[in-house]
């Protein structure tokens, strides 16, 4: 027993010293995207009008920022899923307790577009934001040209906040084309260059049944620890990437394990629970 709430107890220091590691890089993401278009037979009004929104979360899924809400006053029920993470009161997505801060926001769109949208990185006002810790994040995009779920399209993107420069251009979806994302880093604040580049971690789902995918950047080894401080698992990443790694841990026991990945800079860890 005092072996394992040792082993416990390193590992609660070792997550908390690597908290104070994490860099705040500042830069910009451009998102573009088109919207794909419906027949008038499959909306609401039978033409192009729709509601539309798109929002920053974690790779978590929690809440950082809106970028687009479009909705009118006749379908305040729409954009459900924006609406939840936003606050909105009662679900209502022209509720004044939308958290739309610096968002652009309009009345319902009248027709399928191209849009691009940019994020600086931070949470709340441009001018007095928190400028947000490097890590995985998502872009997410909600369309609503009908009433009930199947006029209702939800897609989410990955990227990477960091010192890298994270370009990409994810396949086409039945409703969104066209989509590039771009972190185009500028400086780094608050931290000594020699930290820029430490490895960074995200790891869901957490507490886990079996699986975990890790998401991770700047790294070169990824392992796996149990409670008993065993390595249970280890990969070596032939240079310095970022990528997600699904990792079964079907074949375990029970219990917390540890997630480290690591570079020549340090090492960054992440706790997860197994409940299968």
């Amino acid at each position: 027993m005092k072996k394992l709430l040792l082993a416990i107890s390193t590992m609660i220091v070792a997550t908390f010293a690597t908290s104070k590691l994490i860099a705040q890089t500042t830069g910009t993401l451009t998102f573009v995207f088109t919207e794909a278009s419906h027949p008038t037979s499959a909306t609401y009004n039978g033409n192009a009008q729709h509601d539309l929104a798109v929002w920053i979360q974690t790779s978590a899924g929690a809440f950082v920022k809106t970028k687009l809400r479009y909705v009118g006053s006749g379908t305040n029920d729409h954009l459900p899923t924006w609406a939840t993470q936003a606050s909105c009161t009662g679900g209502s997505a022209t509720s004044a307790g939308c958290n739309t801060l610096d968002g652009t926001t309009g009345a319902t769109r009248t027709a399928w577009s191209t849009y691009t949208v940019t994020w600086d990185g931070k949470k709340g006002a441009a001018a007095t934001g928190t400028l947000q810790a490097d890590g995985v994040y998502k872009v997410a995009i909600q369309s609503t040209w009908d009433h009930g779920t199947a006029g209702t399209a939800t897609s989410t993107f990955t990227f990477t906040k960091g010192p890298n420069v994270d370009h990409q251009t994810p396949a086409n979806t039945a409703n969104f084309t066209g989509i590039t994302i771009n972190w185009q880093p500028s400086t780094v604040t608050g931290i000594d260059e020699s930290i820029a580049t430490n490895p960074e971690i995200s790891v869901y789902p957490n507490p886990t049944n079996g699986v975990i995918n890790v998401d991770y950047s700047n790294a070169k080894t990824i392992r796996v620890i149990n409670a008993l401080g065993t390595l249970i698992y280890e990969e070596k990443i032939e240079q310095l990437s970022q990528g997600t790694k699904s990792i079964d841990l079907n074949n375990f026991a029970n219990g917390i394990y540890m997630i480290t990945v690591s570079n020549e800079n340090g090492s960054s860890n992440h706790k997860v629970i197994l409940n299968k």
